[in-house]
């Protein structure tokens, strides 16, 4: 299996990390299908997709509906022969004291990060199973394996991916299905309009903050992670996708001195953060991948690398 004319799935396009994703795939000459809840936002992607001479394909998909994303699943299938890759990226995030933050919203929180994510994995594994191959790729976080104050929701949701992660590593393992790899990204702070669009219930604007500190650092996080800027109470886009214009690769972060130079967070042999690991069915191990500087769209792009690996491998078994 190569990129080019591969078919590529990935779910939080329409922003961030996903659209970024889409494109840097695009340009590799794959076939993308589209996933997100804003339908407009999808379109511009795909312009973008096109205009690096890939196909693209729009489907507007709530990943909170198990029905919603097989039916993606199969629509992928039928208009490209086949799925290759699936990038589970759609996600949401929360700030704000548990005490304070709402049941509710904590909730959806899990419903979006965690089975959103389970639900894209049980999709996509029908089709790699099948054709005994394929490449999952579940976007994590840094702060699922270092844990931060007033992000308690988004926490528990990454830690449980990179948990669903090991699981089906270990059950392909047991089933024999070597080329059928799962590949676990955990990025550290990016700019994205995550910030903008996350609920909140600090009463104060969420700015980013440096994505690996130490232990005693992370204790800092009021000063850190909150300006001083007054803000009200908000569901951001927990429940409906928000304003258009917040539909981008990057969040207008860039540029901030405590952004320049970041550690990316990876697990071996088996979990690649943003693609820079080793990938396979075995044991899995933490390690420091070093510094690097995050433009927009590194993050795409070395989790696109991630994939390759991962189908280069497979190739490789294959011959």
């Amino acid at each position: 299996m190569k990129i080019k004319g591969s078919t590529v799935v990935i779910t939080g396009a329409s922003s961030g990390i996903g659209r970024a994703a889409a494109i840097e795939f695009a340009k590799q000459g794959a076939n993308v299908v589209l996933a997100a809840r804003r339908k407009s936002a999808l379109e511009d992607v795909a312009r973008q997709v096109r205009e690096h001479k890939g196909r693209g394909l729009v489907v507007p998909t709530d990943t909170t509906d198990a029905d919603a994303v097989e039916s993606l699943a199969d629509r992928a299938a039928a208009s490209f022969g086949s799925i290759d890759i699936w990038g589970n990226d759609a996600a949401v995030s929360l700030f704000g004291p548990l005490h304070q933050t709402p049941a509710k919203d904590f909730r959806q929180v899990l419903d979006t990060n965690v089975m959103g994510y389970v639900h894209g994995a049980q999709s996509a594994l029908k089709h790699f199973r099948r054709q005994r191959s394929g490449v999952l790729i579940n976007v994590s976080s840094a702060v699922g394996e270092v844990p931060q104050p007033l992000t308690a929701a988004y926490s528990a949701s990454k830690a449980a991916i990179n948990s669903l992660s090991v699981s089906i590593r270990g059950e392909l393992m047991l089933d024999g299905l070597k080329n059928v790899h799962v590949v676990t990204v955990l990025p550290p702070t990016v700019d994205t309009p995550l910030f903008d669009l996350a609920a909140n219930y600090t009463g104060k604007r969420v700015v980013p903050m440096p994505p690996i500190y130490p232990a005693q650092k992370v204790a800092e996080v009021n000063k850190k992670h909150l300006s001083e800027e007054s803000r009200r109470s908000t569901t951001g886009n927990l429940y409906q996708p928000v304003d258009h214009a917040l539909a981008a690769v990057d969040g207008g972060w860039e540029g901030k001195t405590r952004q320049n130079r970041r550690k990316i967070l990876g697990v071996s042999a088996g979990t690649a953060v943003l693609g820079g690991a080793a990938l396979g069915a075995g044991a899995v191990g933490l390690k420091i991948i070093g510094k690097v500087s995050l433009p927009k769209v590194v993050a795409a792009k070395l989790a696109y690398s991630g994939a390759k690996k991962a189908t280069s491998k497979a190739r490789s078994r294959k011959k």
